[in-house]
């Protein structure tokens, strides 16, 4: 008689379906801003800190600008902690762990990075990912609509 064990598939299910994905209207100058209202919204309606992962493409949110001060290890260890919202520049994005809660504010930087920053957000989004920004530009930045 074989062993009762998990039935189903190997991967929980709500890793297994791809995250929701909104977009907030924003400019260059607001994305950081909207950003931030955006995880306010999120934290008002009971999600985790934990939860949260915050990209940007342009200037560091000041937040990881502060943290970076004490030195990349102590940054690094409070992202691995995963207690509090952890806010990352795009091109340290590759590093972060998937989060329920993916941020990204297109706040400047060059085109590439956005449009190497989105498709890995979304990869780190395990049910959703905000993204603040200007449509049309995020739209041309990926070839596609959003």
């Amino acid at each position: 008689m074989a062993k009762p064990g998990p039935s189903g598939p190997a991967v929980p299910a709500a890793t297994a379906a791809a995250p929701q994905v909104q977009l907030i209207p924003a400019t260059v100058e607001s994305a950081l801003d909207a950003a931030e209202e955006a995880v306010d919204l999120l934290l008002d309606s009971g999600r985790a800190p934990g939860d949260v992962l915050v990209i940007t493409t342009g200037a560091q949110h000041p937040w990881a600008d502060h943290e970076l001060s004490f030195g990349e290890a102590s940054y690094w260890a409070q992202h691995d902690a995963g207690d509090d919202v952890f806010y990352l520049d795009a091109a340290a994005a590759s590093r972060a762990v998937t989060r329920a809660v993916v941020v990204v504010a297109v706040n400047g930087g060059p085109d590439s990075v956005a449009a190497t920053a989105l498709p890995l957000a979304l990869s780190r989004a395990g049910a959703l990912l905000i993204v603040c920004g200007d449509p049309q530009h995020i739209n041309s930045v990926l070839g596609a609509g959003v």
